[in-house]
């Protein structure tokens, strides 16, 4: 792999995170915490993938604001190289993320600048340079930004590389129409499909995971789908064979940045060359260390370190 071996491509923004210690009462209060937490989904992918040793360029738009330049001094200092669009029409974005006294996650996105990335803004070099781009539908479910990002897969596309896309959010596939998300995802050369279950479910119309990754292999012309299945692991579909990857265990404490990390530790281990379904174990375990702490890029302690260096 060449030292930019990985380019990925979406949303930086700050996720204000808010845990309650009991159920949210509507209309009255109560004691929990509060505070502000690097994401965006596209970002959490390259970071992780760089803490899993993955030569990683991440391509983004952030306000030229605090919080954008706090996003710069966080992605150099998780050795992610960047090439950040800045501007002064927009604010950095932010996502306010609600974590329940059980653990389960609601998220409300604003609309910072992440949304804003047109095509003529894009970094080409950076993208010739990879070999593989990543992609998440939150640069397809509004124009802007979907047009920057169907253009970076062409530019990938057109100089060798494979692409993998995180179909982001079942409920954003609903509002915008399966057809349509369709119509602008799957001609775009996708090599790597990456859902969890429900976004799987609400595209195929099943909820019955090998029919789904049956179903999405042929509605992405033959693209290995790695679903992730939460508590239950993981599915990898490769040239019509299932193979389920079990869980390690699972302390839910917070599940927001689950599926980000699981994509980025994914990659970072496909793209360097590991059969599919070990790639898959080790994104588990990596999903499983991140579902007990809470945000999406927890710091890292011995037991993340202790995960990243599994075989």
């Amino acid at each position: 792999m060449t030292p930019s071996s990985l380019c990925v491509l979406g949303d930086y923004a700050w996720d204000v995170l808010i845990r309650t210690n009991s159920e949210l009462l509507r209309g009255g209060d109560t004691f929990g915490e509060v505070v502000l937490l690097p994401g965006g989904s596209a970002a959490n992918v390259a970071v992780w993938a760089a803490r899993a040793g993955t030569a990683v360029t991440f391509v983004g738009k952030i306000g030229r604001d605090q919080m954008g330049m706090l996003a710069r001094e966080e992605l150099v200092r998780e050795g992610v190289e960047h090439r950040l669009i800045e501007t002064d029409a927009h604010v950095t974005g932010s996502v306010a993320v609600f974590v329940d006294h059980t653990g389960e996650r609601s998220m409300v996105s604003g609309h910072g600048a992440d949304f804003y990335l047109l095509p003529s803004e894009l970094p080409r070099p950076s993208i010739v340079g990879a070999s593989h781009l990543h992609l998440t539908a939150w640069s397809f479910f509004t124009d802007p930004p979907r047009s920057a990002a169907r253009e970076a897969a062409r530019v990938a596309k057109n100089s060798g590389a494979t692409i993998s896309f995180d179909p982001g959010s079942f409920q954003m596939i609903g509002d915008m129409g399966v057809e349509t998300f369709l119509e602008v995802s799957t001609d775009i050369g996708v090599d790597v499909f990456l859902p969890n279950k429900e976004e799987a479910a609400v595209l195929t119309g099943s909820s019955e995971p090998e029919v789904a990754a049956e179903r999405l292999s042929r509605l992405f012309d033959g693209a290995l789908i790695v679903m992730k299945l939460d508590a239950d692991g993981a599915l990898v579909c490769e040239n019509g064979l299932m193979h389920r990857v079990p869980p390690t265990s699972n302390r839910l404490v917070d599940a927001t940045g689950a599926g980000d990390s699981f994509a980025g530790a994914f990659l970072s281990r496909w793209l360097k060359g590991d059969d599919s379904v070990d790639a898959a174990g080790f994104a588990v375990g990596v999903a499983e260390w991140v579902i007990e702490h809470p945000g999406a890029r927890p710091a890292p302690d011995a037991a993340l370190s202790a995960v990243l260096a599994r075989p």
